[in-house]
């Protein structure tokens, strides 16, 4: 059983995470974005996915919205464990996984709260 201070951890990881990976895409870091090209995604798909990822960063705190934000890095982070396990050594994938894993757990203990503005 998570506690509260467990998810408060676990969404300060994720958070920094996302935060770091996101600034670092949109200052346009080459080695960032040489993933999407690999896939056959257009440039512009590297600033939005920095953009979502700052923002989700940011929303894991914001109570009414926190599953929802979780949940949309979780689609991230699935995306990014594809992509470690197709085109790198799959050791590299094990963090992008276990990011998207704690995504999933935020986003299921958070969904009680999930776009709740305490207004009766």
């Amino acid at each position: 059983m998570l506690t509260k201070y467990g998810l408060n951890v676990a969404k300060i990881v994720v958070a920094l995470l996302m935060l770091l990976g996101g600034a670092a895409k949109l200052a346009g870091v080459p080695e960032v974005h040489d993933s999407f090209a690999l896939l056959g995604l257009p440039p512009w798909f590297g600033y939005l996915i920095g953009a979502c990822e700052i923002a989700g960063g940011i929303g894991l705190f914001i109570g009414p919205v926190s599953a929802l934000a979780a949940a949309c890095l979780a689609v991230i982070m699935l995306g990014a464990t594809y992509f470690h396990i197709a085109y790198t050594p799959l050791s590299e994938a094990i963090p992008a996984f276990v990011a998207m894993c704690l995504c999933v757990l935020i986003a299921i203990k958070q969904r009680t709260q999930l776009f709740k503005t305490g207004r009766a």
